[in-house]
């Protein structure tokens, strides 16, 4: 049996609410940071998916000095707004938003800087595409003028046939 944070107790059958399951099939599923299972109702035999998901608890110091909680939900709502109309795929915004995600989570620290997790984020972007990337960096890190945002461009590195 499997107990549920949401009730505080275990998980039930949604068909026929019994307590007893076992699961049939496990696999990862990156672009969500879960484990996706495939579950059997030992009562009904009926068979259903549950999606099992790393709970954060990585604080992310904001430039003012305040902390929040990690949200990858908000890293790839920055990095949809970032990629808009460019090259990047959809699947490539998750697949960036899952590898950074990985990424902080291995470092097994309790707090990363919005300056470390930009950095990660415009290292990746400047290697998919150019225009997300300068995008990006125009809100990270906030230019004063034109000076700042060319000597931003001419620092980049060639990509693809750019």
């Amino acid at each position: 049996m499997v107990r549920t944070r949401e009730t505080g107790g275990f998980m039930k059958c949604p068909f026929c609410c019994y307590e007893e399951l076992k699961v049939t099939d496990s696999r990862d599923a990156p672009e969500m940071n879960a484990i996706r299972r495939r579950r059997e109702c030992l009562a009904c035999q009926r068979r259903f998916t549950t999606f099992e998901t790393v709970e954060l608890t990585i604080q992310v110091k904001k430039r003012d000095g305040n902390y929040e909680d990690f949200q990858q939900q908000k890293l790839i709502k920055g990095l949809e707004a970032a990629c808009l109309h460019t090259t990047v795929s959809r699947e490539q915004v998750f697949a960036v938003a899952a590898e950074i995600t990985g990424d902080v989570l291995q470092r097994q620290v309790g707090e990363i800087s919005t300056k470390e997790l930009g950095e990660m984020v415009m290292k990746r972007l400047e290697a998919l595409d150019s225009i997300a990337y300068i995008r990006f960096a125009c809100v990270y890190r906030r230019f004063k003028d034109i000076g700042e945002l060319m000597d931003a461009i001419q620092s980049m590195q060639p990509v693809g046939n750019c």
